[in-house]
């Protein structure tokens, strides 16, 4: 049965603004996985850089049969590009990447392993470790809950899978409703509306990619725009009844102050507080 073998899809977006050294580096770490993809699906958001381009001519010239490139004429955001892509994606088993990480070269194997041993399981992540220079310099770790009754408690405050690591079953990601728009905040929303759903997650408790991270990162996870959308994610969680009002409230408050302070401030809270368990 297509989910329970090893057969899957691995589905990243690229914009402009991305480095080509990085897009090589993320796409030769899922080339080298030690159960590799027939299925690579590539979505262009929007017009791109002649060196990325040229990186991207490349990959098609040493895997034509593999990769499969999706341009999109404008850019639409990373929710309007990952829908459009894992329309493309052959398999049941959707793998989800970045184009400036590296996934652990087992890391696709072990997720697959998830789903053989549990076909109840609907969305499988892992532990991401953070570098700035290297993956030999880990800075950070994330570890998100493992088990279903951990997530559902852990889902109230925080995302409860890490994005760049997931691996998903196409259909009940579809019956969702799929990504929507919701600023820096598409993966989370998504999430909240699957798990309210009845469908299954799991953690490993293992790393299975190197995160990029730096300054950079913790400046998009800032400002009044980065509040108000998580203000109204919330207050959506509220709303359905996924948490009730003081975890609302506190939550808001939480969030708010992280958006709006310093980011030398905020990078160090996330490093200290947000990636501990």
């Amino acid at each position: 049965m297509d989910g329970v073998d090893n057969g899957y899809s691995v589905l990243m977006s690229v914009y402009l603004k991305e480095k080509a050294e990085y897009l090589q580096q993320a796409m030769n770490s899922i080339w080298e996985q030690t159960i590799p993809t027939d299925d690579f699906v590539l979505v262009c958001d929007g017009p791109l850089t002649p060196e990325l381009d040229a990186a991207i001519d490349n990959m098609l010239a040493n895997h034509p049969e593999t990769l499969h490139v999706v341009r999109l004429e404008k850019n639409g955001g990373l929710g309007n590009a990952l829908n459009a892509g894992i329309k493309e994606c052959r398999h049941e088993l959707v793998a989800r990447m970045d184009s400036d990480d590296i996934s652990m070269p087992d890391r696709c194997e072990k997720q697959l392993a998830v789903f053989r041993e549990h076909p109840e399981v609907s969305v499988v992540s892992g532990i991401v470790e953070e570098f700035t220079v290297s993956p030999d310099q880990i800075e950070a770790r994330r570890i998100p809950p493992e088990t279903q009754n951990e997530i559902l408690l852990f889902a109230k405050q925080r995302n409860p899978f890490n994005h760049p690591c997931v691996m998903y079953r196409k259909n009940a990601v579809e019956s969702a409703g799929g990504y929507q728009d919701f600023y820096l905040l598409e993966d989370y929303y998504l999430w909240i509306r699957m798990l309210q759903k009845g469908f299954i997650g799991f953690n490993l408790q293992q790393p299975l990619l190197w995160m990029r991270a730096g300054s950079e990162m913790y400046k998009r996870r800032a400002g009044w725009k980065y509040a108000k959308s998580q203000k109204a994610l919330f207050k959506y969680m509220r709303t359905i009844g996924f948490i009730g009002a003081g975890e609302y409230m506190k939550s808001v408050v939480v969030r708010t102050v992280s958006s709006i302070t310093p980011n030398c401030i905020r990078e160090f809270m996330f490093k200290m507080v947000m990636r501990k368990r």
